[in-house]
């Protein structure tokens, strides 16, 4: 993968384009949380003691119509990532461009699944760490019920997360970025930052635990040009916190 476009679109047109797709999604998504976060610090209940419920029932009473607002959540959201896919083709390129596609299956698994052991770890470590500092709320990453679908809906979000935010935030913005001519190190912080913003909802913590991820994330994708390995990672951090969260919560004390 190189930093120039094929068809040499103008820089104008990329900042341009760039903007767009930030308004249709992680960059709206940041706004939500940052106001979000503001409700919670002015509210009387301490941060540490409020919870935030990431995939809960809709209508529990009626799964039909329940199973339909997941997939609906789920569907909606990857519509920016159909956006990038048109646009990279537009000017050229393809979503191999930015290392989506399964040519090295073997080196991004085993890639995803240090980079799951490492940032999976150390993220739960920071998260408990920042509640017991009271600025960061509690999370409940996943509340369900007993319908047969609740186990691939619980799938189906963290795969989407993954393939949203990775698609986005780090393959799609990190090179286009350096085709406009943002230096490393200033996109680097600016996919970061973003990354952090969109997760401002859980408290500081999660601001600070999710720019260090985008650091991390961002620094290796420059150098893998690969952001399969990113999406296997993402993926197997929200299905652990996803799945582990919904059977273990009432079991152990140490999980706020």
């Amino acid at each position: 993968m190189n930093d120039t476009t094929p068809g040499a679109v103008p820089a104008r047109t990329l900042v341009v384009e760039v903007v767009i797709v930030m308004w249709v999604s992680l960059g709206a998504s940041a706004l939500r949380a940052l106001l979000d976060f503001m409700n919670r610090l002015t509210i009387v209940t301490p941060l540490n003691e409020q919870t935030v419920s990431i995939v809960t029932p809709f209508t529990p009473d009626r799964p039909w119509l329940d199973i339909l607002y997941h997939g609906a959540g789920i569907i909606i959201p990857l519509g920016a990532v159909a956006l990038v896919w048109y646009l990279l083709h537009a000017s050229g390129e393809s979503m191999a461009t930015i290392g989506v596609d399964a040519t090295e299956p073997g080196r991004d698994l085993i890639r995803g699944l240090l980079l799951f052991a490492v940032i999976g770890g150390g993220g739960l470590l920071l998260y408990l760490g920042a509640v017991q500092l009271g600025v960061n709320a509690q999370i409940a990453p996943a509340t369900i019920g007993d319908q047969w679908f609740d186990l691939p809906v619980l799938l189906l979000r963290a795969l989407e997360s993954a393939v949203l935010e990775e698609v986005i935030v780090l393959g799609y913005l990190l090179h286009r970025l350096r085709q406009i001519g943002v230096g490393t190190w200033w996109a680097i912080a600016i996919s970061a930052v973003l990354r952090g913003a969109y997760h401002l909802y859980q408290g500081i913590g999660g601001f600070v635990g999710n720019i260090v991820m985008g650091v991390i994330f961002g620094w290796l994708f420059l150098r893998w040009r690969r952001t399969m390995p990113f999406i296997i990672a993402h993926f197997l951090i929200d299905a652990v916190a996803f799945i582990g969260y919904a059977l273990l919560a009432d079991r152990v004390d140490w999980l706020p």
